[in-house]
């Protein structure tokens, strides 16, 4: 018997657009082309003592709050980025602790962010709106019951500050002479302000806060201060990051301090800025001259390694800068080592990649006049993100907006959220990308069990895949529009970014894939109907896939190395043509000298595909190349994030051309789930999925002594750990979490001289059925931890 716990509470937010008494306000000395971002303030009075008070706010464009001269909260870049016209998010505080009794004051600060600023490489403005603004609502709770409710309204003023250009690609110009002391304190004198205006403007958007906030998650210190070749001081953060630098400077008044951000070095070593095309990534500090002034940037990030220093006075000191690191604050969940330190440090690369573009949406880059969400880099990494982080609420937001900006056709643009026009010159609805409607709640509803999200997404899902129907000479196969194709393949033709696999084969193949997969979402939802449609529909593609582009005896009739990698992996060719396909996939890698030819399309599934089909080896041999292309190559050139080319930096040290490209780009360091699905060996199974049953295949070659890999699942830590010893032993660690059950097969075993610990099987715990099978042993495992030893068979030792 026990007592009764004490009483809980929880408490909701505004659910309705009639229960927000605030109004939009907008400072009235705002202009089209005003840069000066404002400040906007009132006062209210506090009488007596309080319970709780809870602040409610947004904005258009983007805002930072402070009560009684001090920050509100630790979030930045708020509200975040959705497709505003139909989804805004607002955020709730709770600021009992900032109230005093008596005269308190409320204040804002705007920038143009998203909203208004620019965006796009076409230097477009305003694409959602030209007027900031913001709606804030404060509900206080007194200890006597007595409420309050402090609300934006025409009362407000407002006023310019300090912050003269705040750009999301351009950086921040900063002059500390125009701060306005005191301004968010209830003793300020504002005599001199600007009223502001009410905009009409609708609350039935309004969301509240759905994904993990933006915060600066950690903090890095340069490694080192370069002179330049060209006489610049350069601070090296020793790793490629994203977000700001915040720094310390003691200096005259009007002392302008500059900070021009890059990725990398270019082979003479000066600053290389090329790459940011009109991302202009510079900060400006105008000095207030009275002593130590610290100072960090609001409304805007930069990706960079390498800081140029201009203007401070005297020697540069490396404690007086420290790199900010911002993200979405996304509960880490994996980890990868193994016995190649060049593999862990793409490990490191690939979870830094994801960092620096999961900022409140999943970005292609975050340096350059682009950071968009594109569709077909988040579904081909999608996966990954899923063992390096918990993504569940990150993708639950993005794909809602995907979802509210889907075309009424059924098509999907191929940013999200869309900036583009359906007839704009930029591809809507291309294969592999627009697919990132299906691909994506599909991988979360694997990763994580939970219905909701593909339930939610489900006629989204549907929608996209009848647009394909829709749109082929026959409803069987996708073979019209416009398609970015194999992106970036090696087999490009010259002055093209399209590689050589054709456009109707990959859309079609993606049509089957994600017809497939809507089958799936259907089972699983119930929809039984759609069920028998979606199943019948997937095997008549399939059907004409193979009378297109399968000769009779199993030979593909697009022979390039991606085009065998998605008919393979796809499951698009008879299985009496399996053998032979791979064996033509082999060949073509083994004609390339060993090396992959692949772009966004194909690379993803490569590994996959050889290890599959009775080719680990070669899967390894392709992770473990050193030189050009390869994962490994970009390694060895320094890289501290994944490139968006093969050869960003060439062998002589010159770049690909400045229009693309990208050193944080995260699309190839989609082999991450390769890493771990198929050399740790960590899977879901499908019909259980969010790890309730667990599935560990480790598939070990000997050119990896071990493997060390873990997950965070929502039942607790899986970890699978493999090593082999002296060349003889294979040793394999497994950790199965409660309320879970597991199958495991250990590689090459057999069963005669398995043991687990010290004993054989039949008198192990927690071993519920074990058998020998072609791959090894296979068993069933409840949770708990066990260490397995066995001999190794002359295959794997050698």
């Amino acid at each position: 018997m026990s007592e009764w716990s004490e009483i809980a509470l929880f408490e909701m937010g505004l659910l309705r657009a009639d229960e927000w008494r605030a109004k939009w306000i907008t400072p009235q000395f705002e202009t089209d082309q005003t840069q000066v971002c404002p400040l906007l303030r009132n006062t209210f009075t506090i009488e007596g003592p309080v319970e709780t008070a809870r602040v409610y706010v947004t904005s258009l464009g983007l805002y930072e709050l402070e009560l009684n001269g001090e920050r509100v909260g630790d979030w930045v870049l708020t509200p975040g980025w959705t497709s505003y016209n139909k989804r805004l998010q607002y955020q709730t505080y709770d600021v009992t602790h900032y109230l005093r009794e008596g005269a308190n004051a409320i204040g804002v600060i705007l920038g143009n962010g998203w909203y208004k600023g620019e965006l796009g490489w076409e230097g477009a403005r305003n694409i959602y709106g030209n007027q900031r603004a913001v709606l804030l609502q404060m509900h206080i709770k007194y200890a006597d019951g007595r409420n309050q409710t402090v609300v934006s309204d025409e009362t407000w003023s407002s006023q310019t500050g300090p912050i003269l250009m705040s750009e999301i690609y351009h950086g921040e110009i900063y002059d500390a002479r125009l701060e306005r002391s005191g301004w968010s304190t209830a003793e300020y004198d504002d005599s001199d302000w600007y009223g502001v205006t009410v905009l009409s403007r609708e609350k039935d958007m309004l969301t509240a806060q759905e994904n993990m906030p933006t915060r600066i998650v950690e903090e890095i210190k340069p490694v080192r201060l370069i002179y330049t070749p060209a006489g610049e001081k350069v601070l090296d953060m020793g790793q490629n990051m994203v977000g700001w630098i915040r720094f310390k400077v003691t200096a005259p008044a009007g002392t302008e301090i500059v900070l021009k951000h890059a990725e990398v070095l270019d082979r003479d070593g000066n600053l290389y800025t090329g790459n940011l095309r009109r991302a202009k990534q510079t900060i400006r500090y105008i000095c207030k001259g009275k002593g130590e002034e610290w100072y960090q940037p609001h409304f805007t990030y930069q990706g960079f390694r390498y800081v140029q220093i201009e203007g401070v006075p005297g020697d540069v000191k490396l404690d007086d800068f420290i790199g900010c690191v911002i993200h979405s604050d996304l509960e880490p969940t994996g980890r990868f080592e193994c016995s190649n330190e060049l593999v862990n440090q793409l490990q490191h690369n690939i979870l830094w990649g994801q960092k620096g573009n999961f900022v409140d949406i999943p970005t292609d880059c975050p340096q350059r006049d682009e950071r968009l969400g594109w569709t077909g880099d988040v579904q081909i990494f999608i996966r990954t993100a899923a063992f390096n982080m918990n993504i569940a609420p990150f993708f639950t937001k993005w794909l809602r907006d995907l979802k509210a900006d889907q075309f009424s056709s059924g098509g999907v643009p191929s940013v999200i959220p869309n900036i583009f026009s359906e007839d704009s010159k930029i591809l809507s609805s291309s294969s592999a990308w627009a697919d990132a409607a299906v691909i994506c709640p599909w991988t979360i509803y694997l990763c994580y069990g939970d219905r909701r999200l593909l339930e939610e997404q489900y006629d989204s899902m549907k929608a996209w895949v009848e647009y394909m129907r829709s749109q082929g000479d026959n409803e069987y196969l996708y073979n019209t529009g416009s398609h970015y194709g194999d992106w970036l393949g090696l087999d490009a033709k010259e002055n093209s970014y399209k590689g050589a696999t054709d456009e109707d084969y990959i859309a079609t193949a993606f049509y089957a894939y994600s017809t497939r997969l809507l089958a799936k979402a259907a089972r699983v939802l119930c929809k039984h109907n759609d069920v028998e449609e979606y199943q019948t529909l997937y095997k008549n593609i399939v059907e004409h896939f193979r009378r297109e582009f399968v000769t009779p005896n199993g030979r593909l009739s697009v022979p390039t190395q991606t085009a065998h990698v998605l008919a393979l992996w796809f499951d698009l060719v008879d299985e009496t043509h399996r053998k032979h396909i791979a064996r033509k996939l082999a060949k073509y890698i083994e004609d390339n000298d060993y090396h992959l030819s692949t772009g966004f399309v194909g690379t993803p599934y490569l590994c996959h595909a050889l290890s599959q089909n009775g080719y680990n080896d070669l899967a390894y041999r392709l992770l473990l190349q050193t030189d050009y292309p390869s994962w490994l190559y970009q390694v060895t050139k320094g890289a501290t994030t994944m490139w968006e080319h093969w050869d960003s930096i060439k062998v002589d040290g010159s770049f690909w051309s400045d229009d693309m490209n990208s050193f944080n780009h995260y699309a190839y360091g989609a082999v991450g789930e390769w890493l771990y699905r198929v050399v740790a060996g960590i899977d879901t199974d499908e019909e259980q999925p969010g790890y309730k049953h667990i599935l560990i295949c480790p598939k070990p070659e000997p050119a990896l002594k071990y493997v060390k890999a873990s997950l965070q699942t929502l039942y607790g830590e899986v970890a699978s750990h493999w090593e082999i010893v002296d060349g003889q032993h294979m040793e394999v660690f497994v950790r199965i979490p409660a309320n879970t059950i597991a199958t495991v097969v250990l590689p090459h075993a057999t069963l005669s001289v398995l043991r687990e610990g010290d004993r054989p099987l039949e008198q192990a715990d927690g071993i519920h059925y074990f058998e020998q099978v072609n791959e090894g042993v296979r068993m069933e495992l409840g949770s708990g931890t066990y260490r397995f030893n066995y001999p190794l068979c002359d295959k794997v030792s050698n």
